[in-house]
Formats: structure tokens, C-alpha cells, sequence
């Protein structure tokens, strides 16, 4: 892992934080929820994230690197839903994109991610589905 943020940090965030962050990642700016299902398990699972809007798609901050269960699972599946500003959508073709200038976020971000080591995002494309209104 090549972040500042640890695995304990990871496993006390999914524990704790993630099950706080998650009713309002759904409608903030910058923020997500990603629903996967587990590669193993089946289950679905929902994931608070860090997410931008770009051109065709959405880019994710890789925060505990591209070796979280999460990512792994979206990969496997070849997309997943993304909640995002009380919206939910299809997304598709997952890529691990890495840039050391953190140039697929915004640049008011960059420091930040910098400072936390993240070089690596989740590039996924936007499906031709429609969207619909998120009540979870």
C-alpha cells in the first residue's frame, strides 16, 4: 500500500467510519457510494468514496490503494453503481489509472491527495442507462 492511510485504518473505517459516512456520501459533492457485489461472498456491499465527475464517466481516489477488497471486487464485475448526489449510476469498464500529478481531480484536491501519497483512481465510464433517484 502506498498510502499514508494504513490497514488498521482501513479496517476501523469500514467498521466504523464508512457505516457514518455512507448516508451522506450519497448526496455530498466529492463524495460516493459504490455498490459491489463480493467476488467470494456474493454479498453486496457499499462503499463511501471519494469521486469526480469527468467526461464520460466518473474517477474515484484510490485513498487505501488498488489492492482494497472494493476495487478488486469492481474489476472482477467489470463496473458497479455509483451513488452520487442522490443519483445512482451505471458504470462500467473499471481502469487503474495512476498519475503522480493527481491530474484526474480537481486541482483544489491535488494537495491534499499528495500529501496522503494517492497516485492511483478508478476510471469508470458512464453506461447508457438512465439515472434514477437514490431513496437509500
Amino acid at each position: 500500500m502506498n498510502t499514508r492511510l494504513g490497514r488498521r485504518t482501513a479496517h476501523f473505517n469500514r467498521r466504523v467510519t464508512n457505516r457514518l459516512t455512507r448516508p451522506l456520501a450519497r448526496r455530498l459533492p466529492g463524495f460516493g457510494v459504490v455498490v459491489h457485489r463480493g467476488r467470494k461472498s456474493g454479498r453486496r456491499f457499499q462503499t463511501p468514496v471519494n469521486v469526480f465527475e469527468t467526461s464520460g464517466g466518473y474517477v474515484i481516489a484510490l485513498t487505501y490503494g488498488a489492492d482494497s477488497d472494493w476495487v478488486k471486487n469492481v474489476l472482477a464485475a467489470g463496473g458497479c453503481e455509483l451513488i452520487t448526489r442522490g443519483r445512482c449510476r451505471q458504470l462500467t469498464s473499471p481502469e487503474i489509472v495512476r498519475d503522480k500529478k493527481q491530474r484526474p481531480v480537481p486541482r483544489v484536491l491535488r494537495p491534499f491527495l499528495r500529501f496522503m501519497h494517492v497516485t492511483n483512481f478508478l476510471r469508470l465510464e458512464l453506461t447508457n442507462h438512465a439515472t434514477r433517484t437514490s431513496h437509500s
